[in-house]
């Protein structure tokens, strides 16, 4: 038999085995079948059968013959738990192994290696003859902003917040702020860890503040875990924080936003609205925009992004600062 046909019938076994019930009634062929499908196996229902029949010549298997259709399922008390990841399982793995790594603590991520260098081994072995495995390579994922290298993260310091979370305990650590080009020496309270585009920030803390700041986790020059036990507001939720839109920096404070737009954006807009309220009068030379919006820097930087495009007329405030934004950035761009 061919290497490859080897291969497919060993995965298809192997996942096939996955699928069974620990007890009666058991499952049918034919959902077996459908099941193996939906996960990129081709096969046919007589082959199902054909596998079940050898492999409960090896493994504890049981067929309830009752009644038709017959059902399969593992032998009651005999250890149904198989090593190995069905090709689902190989993909998923696959698709969020980057985005994940920065989030999971580093022995716990140690643990987890073996199942991402075989989720890679599973996909590559079984590419030539499954459409499925071939999957990752159709797929990915793109940032909307302009493509930039990942900042570095040392990766004591990674562990050391990490385990200063899971044990909620106080970080001594060194800060560097590049806003303000300044470097400071802060006890803080860890409260969570979030992955944005490219760059992990360290949600927590500063003693002997309660506001609840962002730290960028690659800018930490020191970091040591301390004994003392972290402090945490009441009734805080990462999710919640995330969703008051503070991870746009500061609590941002919601504004009517009214512009004029041009027709190739407001065209854009009705594909993508900036908000549930969102409404567009059509004018002879483009529409009218009102929307309620976030007044972030994101909000900003779109505004900014579509100049030529987009005329804002309220708030007052907010025109203004886009006026004297573009002004000096026209200024810088003056002489040749």
């Amino acid at each position: 038999m061919p290497a490859t046909s080897t291969r497919r019938t060993l995965s298809r076994q192997w996942e096939l085995l996955k699928l069974l019930p620990n007890r009666a009634p058991g499952i049918t062929a034919s959902e077996i079948l459908a099941r193996l499908e939906d996960s990129g196996h081709s096969t046919s229902k007589r082959t199902v059968e054909r596998d079940l029949i050898e492999l409960s010549q090896i493994f504890p298997l049981q067929c309830n013959d009752k009644g038709t259709p017959y059902g399969w399922y593992w032998t009651p008390g005999q250890s149904s738990e198989l090593p190995g990841i069905t090709l689902g399982e190989a993909l998923t793995l696959s698709l969020v192994e980057d985005s994940i790594r920065p989030l999971i603590p580093g022995f716990m991520l140690k643990s987890l290696e073996p199942r991402f260098n075989q989720a890679r081994n599973k996909l590559q072995a079984l590419s030539d003859e499954s459409a499925s495995a071939r999957w990752v390579d159709k797929v990915a994922s793109v940032q909307p902003t302009l493509s930039v290298m990942p900042p570095e993260i040392n990766q004591e310091h990674l562990e050391t917040v990490q385990m200063a979370l899971l044990d909620d305990r106080q970080i001594s650590s060194r800060y560097y702020s590049a806003h303000k080009n300044l470097t400071h020496e802060l006890t803080l309270n860890p409260l969570g860890l979030v992955q944005r585009g490219q760059v992990t920030y360290l949600v927590g803390s500063a003693e002997p503040f309660d506001d609840v700041r962002l730290f960028v986790l690659h800018r930490f020059e020191y970091a040591k875990l301390l004994e003392s036990p972290a402090k945490k507001p009441a009734g805080f939720s990462l999710q919640q924080y995330i969703e008051s839109g503070a991870m746009q920096f500061g609590i941002p404070r919601q504004i009517q936003l009214h512009a004029w737009v041009s027709d190739s954006l407001a065209r854009l807009l009705h594909e993508t609205p900036l908000s549930a309220d969102m409404t567009l009068t059509h004018q002879e030379d483009g529409a009218s925009l009102t929307a309620t919006v976030n007044d972030t820097w994101e909000l900003k930087w779109w505004i900014l992004s579509h100049a030529g495009s987009i005329q804002v007329h309220e708030p007052i405030e907010l025109r203004r600062e886009l006026r004297a934004r573009m002004t000096s950035g026209l200024s810088l761009h003056e002489t040749d």
